[in-house]
């Protein structure tokens, strides 16, 4: 009843605005409305935008591949991404994807997880807006296996009594499973990717296997990364793109005070944007927003404050769920689209040493993990190495990660040294080095995979990232 009463509440606004809208010249509104209009509007609509453009570039091929697979089917990687890998920002290399986009506009689609047997996965459900509004996995629905329904927001109907339903707010829904891997088990990985299924309801317990070809969209851009594409778009292109997504993927009750700003730039849900019907000075006030929102979006990436600041690593104060903060949806958008609930994944972040100074690759750094303070986590963690375009770093031992699967080398204190410089640090600490890129700037991303409380509530603080002389010349205590 509550949830009816929700709905009810939203269709009654979004059509008041709709109307409001309609009826009003968006002609008088003065150049000064439609910058400032333009701008929130932008940090809205940003996350809508890239993730739609990700659904186009990897389901852009008429079956299913390790990179890609059309829509309602299963993309398993078999291997670990590498530095040539540049459809996702922050990809992660110590699991292996399970990867699906799926419509839900004509049906449900039901996800089938076979048995997990104690091995660690997820597998988040992201709205088109990039919120997790489900995760079934190890923490939230254990091993065994199981099938779940999920739901666009207006289907109605019964399913099988083996089914569990997971409602999405949005037509439009990425599945970005992991699965906890290494390189000695992977064919273990495997038997369990072959175990995913994505069924329509329609198909559900009868013996179909998808088609062998589908059609799909020729046209998208498979070469640019998507977050490339977005920026590039001017402001009528971005803005024309978002209003087509926003008629299949209905905004939030809570967002009338946006819509608001939306229907003085003439985007109403469920329309066309029409940019011919602004004058000159508004297109240009449009433009002038547009690209100031875009600067501002970048700076606000680059910025402390979306970060609780604990020893020079920045921990997103709000991830996986946003609420209205639709700057901080966007930063994370920008920055890590796909990003999961805390309780899942914490990701601390770091582009500056202990002192505050930018990371980079002339330079030779190492953290410190003292004995007994190592990450405290239920599933695993890792350390990523990224350049500043948010992409692994090309180098001469293909590690793009380090982390507790590793074979990493204990000093007799039983603390843990973790070199990060272009060169090899010799050959006796390579087993704990994680190659940066020569002479430009790089960052660091620390995964922390279902988190213990220690971390959720902030007693365990990561260590800070020590700039060094020569690591060559460091005192040895290793054993």
């Amino acid at each position: 009843m509550k949830v009816a009463s929700k709905l009810l509440a939203f269709a009654v606004c979004a059509g008041m605005l709709a109307n409001c809208a309609s009826s009003k010249d968006t002609a008088k509104n003065t150049p000064q409305d439609i910058q400032g209009s333009t701008e929130q509007a932008y940090f809205y609509a940003y996350p809508l935008v890239l993730m739609g453009i990700s659904r186009d570039v990897m389901t852009a091929t008429p079956r299913a591949s390790q990179s890609r697979a059309p829509l309602n089917q299963i993309s398993n990687k078999r291997a670990f991404p590498d530095d040539r890998f540049t459809d996702v920002v922050s990809p992660n290399a110590d699991t292996l994807y399970s990867s699906a986009w799926l419509d839900l506009s004509n049906q449900p689609m039901v996800l089938s997880v076979p048995d997990a047997g104690d091995r660690f996965y997820m597998m988040p459900l992201l709205s088109a807006w990039t919120d997790v509004f489900a995760s079934p996995g190890s923490r939230t629905t254990g091993y065994k296996k199981g099938n779940y329904a999920i739901t666009g927001p207006n289907w109605q109907g019964t399913l099988p009594t083996n089914v569990t339903q997971i409602k999405a707010p949005t037509n439009s829904v990425w599945m970005i499973g992991r699965t906890k891997s290494s390189k000695s088990d992977i064919t273990k990985v495997h038997a369990f990717q072959n175990g995913l299924r994505i069924t329509p309801l329609d198909e559900f317990g009868k013996n179909t296997s998808a088609p062998d070809s589908v059609p799909f969209n020729i046209n998208a851009d498979t070469r640019t990364p998507p977050v490339d594409q977005v920026e590039r778009m001017d402001a009528q292109t971005f803005f024309t793109y978002f209003a087509n997504e926003l008629k299949n993927n209905p905004p939030s009750a809570s967002d009338g005070q946006v819509l608001r700003q939306l229907a003085n730039l003439g985007i109403t849900p469920g329309s066309d944007f029409n940019f011919e019907k602004l004058t000159e000075d508004q297109k240009r006030a449009l433009n002038s927003g547009y690209f100031a929102a875009q600067e501002k979006l970048t700076e606000s990436a680059r910025s402390p404050d979306n970060f609780t600041m604990i020893n020079g690593w920045g921990v997103p104060k709000v991830i996986g769920t946003y609420g209205n903060d639709y700057m901080a949806r966007a930063v994370i958008a920008k920055k890590g689209l796909g990003a999961n609930l805390k309780q899942d994944a914490m990701y601390p972040w770091a582009s500056v040493d202990n002192s505050g100074a930018p990371l980079n690759g002339k330079n030779n750094y190492i953290i410190r993990f003292t004995k007994g303070n190592l990450p405290p986590v239920n599933g695993f963690w890792s350390l990523t190495m990224y350049n500043s375009n948010q992409f692994f770093v090309k180098n001469p031992i293909n590690r793009f990660a380090i982390g507790d699967r590793d074979k990493l080398r204990l000093n007799r204190d039983g603390s843990l040294d973790i070199y990060l410089q272009a060169s090899s640090p010799g050959k006796d600490k390579e087993a704990n080095w994680l190659p940066a890129p020569a002479d430009q700037d790089f960052n660091l991303i620390m995964r922390l995979y279902w988190p213990k409380q220690a971390v959720l509530d902030g007693t365990w603080k990561p260590p800070g990232i020590e700039k060094v002389q020569n690591i060559r010349n460091l005192s040895d205590n290793q054993n």
